[in-house]
């Protein structure tokens, strides 16, 4: 017969794609300072560290504050 797969393995291992700034700002129509300021607040999701200067968002952050203010 065959193997059940357990759905939170697979769940676990979902990859989540970082987008930098300039895709943030596509997406959602904001600019750099307002998204800075807004993060500042607490408004919008912080980014990921991803060495020096370089940041990034996980893109599933993103479409949930989409979706959220799409509500």
């Amino acid at each position: 017969m065959g193997e059940e797969i357990d759905k939170r393995a697979t769940e676990s291992r979902r990859v989540t794609r970082l987008i930098r700034l300039p895709e943030v700002q596509h997406r959602v129509g904001l600019g750099r300072s307002t998204i800075y300021r807004w993060m500042a607040e607490g408004k919008f999701p912080k980014p990921v560290q991803l060495g020096g200067y370089a940041v990034a968002w996980s893109e599933e952050d993103v479409q949930a504050w989409i979706s959220a203010k799409l509500e």
